[in-house]
């Protein structure tokens, strides 16, 4: 593939990037190497032939671009007098895959061949009838695109959702933390408390049932600013080699691929100790744990914490700099005030924390819902009445 040439459409690109139709290619091929391969003309339905699963295979995109498109050798291009929209809504319905199911070969990379697609039935509204029949054809597929447009539309729109309520949550959350014109003191982490790093465990040591324990990459990846559980499990046989964050730790990150997935944290607020990874940090201390870590998700942690990253293949966080960070305070001079403050703030985050999650993972269900709603529908259109058989 080349930055500029002859279109080109690899099978791959067909389940990641192209739709039921396309006029433009994503990629682009050598002219001298285009003119020894095949091509889809316009109007040609482009098939995926291979995937790496049986729900990939069969799909396909009506190129409807002005120039022709070299296709991979796992693609096939079907012609016919039918609308290739109208085809290629029909390859995505279970009517299509159900009779292709049986002629594809599984394996590492499972595939079909021309003859096992060809056996395929597709139905032809008005079949004595092209002029009737492609006028049928035509509003189906009007009817498909305008479900589906407005699938994504409204998939684009509660995205645009998703990230302006977390924009929203970061926003108020930092503001809490700044106390501006309000009794705080900015200290250093190594101030408040001390640092016990982890000791080493690998996946080989992970069972079903054992000693809970947190990997340092489960930090950034599975949990939030608090837990009181934890997802995995080591042998317990390993006890005496492990080292524990006890309840009320918060667990940081000492490693990781970025900046800001280093020092990364998560309040442990289980009722029992944890095993830590060696890459990973237990800070003790005598705060509010969900004050401190909600503490270090804001902005100003971050890029204060930066300015201690040591930055290479691998970006690490040392005890002597995570150390340094500075974290606010509100009342340092009376603890009692202190941790009721600080549980204040806990208490109005733990809300908006919960809201923010909750819209996340309700608001991708509502788009799963509607792609549903929309290929039940597409079936249905495709559904017509089957011809009586003569007795």
């Amino acid at each position: 593939m080349v930055s500029d040439g002859f279109p080109c459409i690899h099978y791959g690109e067909l389940y990641t990037h192209y739709g039921v139709w396309a006029s433009k290619a994503k990629s682009f091929v050598d002219n001298e190497l285009a003119s020894k391969l095949r091509v889809a003309n316009h109007g040609d339905v482009v098939i995926v032939a291979a995937g790496e699963t049986i729900e990939d295979i069969g799909n396909g995109t009506a190129w409807l671009g002005k120039s022709d498109a070299v296709i991979h050798d796992a693609c096939f291009s079907y012609k016919s007098k039918l609308d290739p929209k109208y085809v290629s809504h029909f390859l995505r319905t279970s009517l299509f895959k159900g009779q292709i199911k049986k002629s594809i070969s599984s394996g590492k990379i499972s595939a079909i061949n021309a003859d096992g697609l060809s056996k395929a039935k597709i139905p032809i509204p008005y079949p004595d009838d092209l002029e009737k029949s492609l006028e049928i054809q035509s509003e189906i597929v009007r009817i498909l695109d305008a479900f589906s447009a407005r699938a994504a539309e409204l998939a684009a729109e509660l995205a645009a959702e998703i990230t302006a309520r977390k924009k929203q949550y970061k926003y108020y959350r930092d503001q809490l933390l700044s106390f501006e014109e309000r009794e705080v003191e900015w200290k250093a982490l190594g101030e408040l408390g001390e640092f016990i790093r982890g000791r080493r465990f690998t996946k080989n040591d992970y069972v079903g049932e054992g000693i809970s324990a947190i990997h340092y990459g489960e930090i950034y990846t599975r949990y939030g600013v608090w837990t009181d559980r934890a997802f995995s499990r080591v042998r317990s046989d390993m006890a005496d080699s492990l080292r524990f964050a006890e309840p009320g730790d918060v667990l940081i990150t000492g490693v990781g691929e970025t900046v800001e997935d280093v020092g990364k944290s998560v309040a442990w607020i289980g009722s029992e100790k944890v095993a830590i990874h060696d890459d990973s940090y237990a800070f003790r201390h005598s705060m509010n744990p969900k004050f401190i870590s909600y503490a270090m998700q804001t902005a100003s942690f971050i890029d204060e914490k930066a300015k201690h990253v040591s930055r290479g293949k691998v970006n690490r966080l040392l005890i002597n700099g995570i150390a340094k960070v500075r974290i606010p305070i509100p009342f340092p001079g009376d603890i009692e005030k202190s941790l009721a403050e600080q549980s204040r703030i806990v208490a109005i985050l733990d809300k908006f924390d919960t809201l923010t999650n909750s819209i996340s993972e309700d608001l991708p269900r509502e788009i799963e819902l509607r792609q549903k709603q929309y290929e039940y529908y597409r079936d249905l259109l495709f559904n017509f009445p089957r011809p009586k058989v003569a007795a």
